[in-house]
């Protein structure tokens, strides 16, 4: 697309070919220590004339746009007024709009009323991104998510109840090899308590400016994963899912060894069986040269 951007620029992979507004500036909260996708950004909301402005320019060039992802990390951090008003811009200036996104946090979704949920949905702003990456509460306080099972359970149902739908994920190899057993049982047991429409999970991938913070926080104890314990933790989690909905499941992120597709738990023996066959067959893996972020 022809905006000027603020670089660096992250969306999820399923929104590569919408149009991208960036309504904010890097992550408000920006204290996940696996993270360093916004930590040489300063958190701003674009002023709204900024916004127009990017809208009118976007408008010229794609005016039949019919979805539309807000940028950067933390947009629903907005108020749900900001939001709304900013909806009604897109709504104004595109007729075939269709859906609206963004990333969202356990903590800006509970911060709105089930109400000004319902009316974002209403709005056209109905689907969001939300990284789970565990279902433990050990873990989600080791990488500082700010969150906890509980949260994230709750807030998972408030989207449901709002008739959001929403993108989750999850970070195999998290826990590396002491908290394995607990990250995947976990994660489990909050997916098959809470409704989401999508999952995707990604491996854990550390850069090297976040690489320290992340095992400081482990005390010295942490070994990452193998690729076998990757796809054992894979195993476990589609085996095990029996989700309160269907779930349409994904390993497709550039950061994984194996890439899955179906729907849970529908496909739950043929994507166990894949994933058999890969660790029987190493050489079925993506090579770890051609994984990344």
């Amino acid at each position: 697309m022809l905006l000027d951007y603020e670089q660096p620029l992250y969306r999820p992979p399923s929104e590569a070919s919408n149009l991208i507004l960036q309504i904010t500036i890097g992550c408000r909260f920006n204290q996940c220590s696996f993270c360093a996708m916004y930590k040489h950004k300063e958190y701003r909301l674009k002023s709204l004339d900024e916004i127009q402005h990017d809208i009118n320019k976007a408008r010229q060039f794609a005016p039949a746009t019919t979805r539309i992802f807000l940028a950067d990390g933390d947009a629903f951090n907005l108020s749900s007024d900001q939001l709304l008003s900013i909806l009604e811009l897109l709504q104004a200036a595109f007729p075939a709009l269709t859906r609206v996104s963004c990333y969202a946090t356990p903590a800006n979704i509970s911060a709105k009323t089930s109400a000004q949920l319902s009316l974002l949905r209403d709005n056209k702003l109905s689907l969001i991104y939300l990284g789970i990456e565990s279902g433990s509460d050990t873990l989600l306080k080791k990488i500082s998510k700010g969150a906890s099972k509980n949260s994230i359970i709750r807030s998972l149902k408030m989207a449901d109840a709002a008739r959001i739908k929403v993108s989750a994920t999850i970070i195999l190899g998290l826990g590396g090899q002491q908290y394995s057993r607990e990250h995947i049982a976990e994660t489990i047991s909050l997916l098959n308590l809470a409704p989401v429409t999508y999952l995707s999970t990604l491996q854990l991938f550390l850069d090297e400016s976040s690489r320290t913070e992340f095992l400081n926080k482990f005390s010295g104890t942490f070994i990452e994963q193998s690729d076998a314990g990757i796809l054992h933790e894979l195993s476990a989690l589609v085996s095990q899912l029996e989700p309160p909905k269907r779930i349409i499941f994904r390993t497709n992120h550039a950061s994984n060894a194996l890439a899955l597709a179906g729907n849970l738990p529908k496909d739950k023996t043929r994507l166990t069986t894949e994933i058999s066959q890969a660790l029987d067959s190493p050489r079925l893996l993506t090579a770890r040269s051609l994984r990344s972020l």
